[in-house]
């Protein structure tokens, strides 16, 4: 689909010659397309020889300990392979052992040992940048690539790797709208489009949570004590959960559903549609057919555009880190941000990456539609000095207590709690503001 000569040399170059950007010098700039041309057959491929590897600094002697929610097996093991043939060594924790933003910077906290976060979003890294953990602060750091990430940065502080959207898909084929387009205004007029929608069937996860920040763009009130939401807006959410087709625990996310023509409309995130796609017949005989270029699914058409995050690296301040040390870990950030390893990267786990440089080199053709949506994690929100972003940072530990408290995003139909009584709720009391 999108991989290209570009991107396997890219792929060579960051499990082998990369290495020589955990050197102390700065490194060297993304290849011109000319350059590309010239070095992307089949001897611009071939691994460096031993004698141009032993010229690179081995910063091997101090294993860097990271804390990650981007951290499946696949991806905690190509990257601890890839860091040790670039002269690193480090620790890192897959998803069977952590899981999640929410446990990933809790046990970042508690252990006290880390010297990378990467991953997460914007709400925990504005917390974390803000002060709120008490065991964890940034250190002030600025890569040679921070000028290739754009707005998807904490300048000083931490920079973008990856981004992410949550999508709102739709099948346009007779299990779907029958060649209807269908567009919205906003995410949460789908509660009222006349066709069946999976939703998620839990309050928690980094997916489920962008969803919900979508849902709820459009009834924001920073005057509302319902945690800055209208009740109007909680009354759609429930609206949502109540007439929306859940999976139970068979379906984690959104594009199953779809896939097998059980629903219309459903929710997906952007890093590994495309995978899916591609391999939708393993699992449905009522395959999403087309990638790129869809053939029965469209992307739902929303004016609001759609909700962002990215993800980010930050180098932690650790007690009694040596500079030689904290030299190995800067220079494992570098070369972790750096535009080939995340073109590596990006190809690898089908992501798209904050670096402009290693987009360039993922998609030579044009950036996919997908990425190219509207961006209202970044709009300033009415009566506020705060982007979406921020204020859902604010805001969302108050929303997870109100949709606890009030039994949102039951898993079984027959276990569906009674609609609240919205006139009468103590919303000092939901949102646990009061013990605040």
């Amino acid at each position: 689909m999108k991989k290209t000569l570009a991107v396997l040399l890219s792929l060579s170059m960051a499990a082998t010659a990369l290495a020589g950007c955990g050197k102390k010098e700065a490194p060297a700039a993304p290849a011109s397309e000319a350059q590309k041309t010239e070095t992307s057959g089949a001897a611009g491929t071939e691994a460096p020889k031993e004698e141009e590897k032993a010229e690179d600094k081995d910063y091997s002697d101090y294993t860097i300990r990271i804390y990650s929610n981007s951290n499946s097996t696949e991806r905690t093991t190509w990257l601890i392979n890839a860091a040790k043939d670039a002269g690193f060594s480090i620790s890192i924790d897959d998803n069977s052992v952590i899981s999640g933003d929410t446990a990933a910077i809790q046990a970042a906290n508690e252990n006290k040992d880390g010297d990378i976060l990467f991953g997460l979003n914007e709400t925990r890294w504005s917390q974390l940048v803000n002060g709120k953990y008490e065991n964890l602060s940034v250190i002030d750091w600025t890569p040679s690539w921070s000028g290739e990430v754009g707005e998807y940065a904490y300048p000083g502080k931490a920079y973008g790797l990856v981004i992410q959207n949550v999508l709102m898909l739709y099948r346009n084929d007779e299990l779907g709208t029958n060649g209807q387009e269908l567009h919205f205004k906003h995410w949460s007029d789908l509660v009222d489009c006349g066709y069946t929608w999976y939703r998620q069937n839990k309050v928690g996860g980094t997916t489920n949570a962008n969803i919900n920040s979508a849902m709820l763009y459009s009834f924001i009130d920073p005057s509302s004590p319902a945690g800055g939401v209208s009740v109007d807006g909680w009354k759609m959410l429930w609206k949502y959960c109540e007439e929306g087709k859940s999976g139970g625990d068979d379906y984690k996310y959104g594009f199953d559903p779809l896939n097998k023509g059980e629903v219309q409309v459903s929710t997906f995130y952007s890093s590994s549609l495309y995978g899916k796609i591609d391999a939708a017949a393993e699992s449905s005989d009522k395959p999403l057919l087309g990638t790129m270029q869809p053939e029965n699914w469209a992307l739902v058409d929303i004016d609001d555009g759609t909700y962002y995050i990215a993800e980010y690296i930050g180098i932690l301040d650790k007690a009694d880190r040596t500079e030689e040390q904290t030299e190995a870990v800067k220079a494992f950030a570098e070369w972790f941000g750096s535009a080939d390893v995340q073109a590596a990267w990006g190809e690898e786990f089908d992501s798209y990456p904050c670096n402009q440089a290693a987009a360039a080199i993922l998609y030579p053709d044009g950036i996919p539609e997908i990425y190219t949506l509207k961006n209202f994690a970044l709009s300033k929100v009415e009566g506020t000095d705060m982007t979406y972003a921020e204020y859902v940072a604010e805001h969302s530990g108050e929303w997870t207590n109100i949709m606890t408290n009030l039994g949102f995003y039951w898993a079984d139909a027959n276990g569906a709690a009674a609609e609240p009584q919205w006139d009468s709720l103590d919303w000092a009391t939901l949102t646990q503001a009061a013990a605040q």
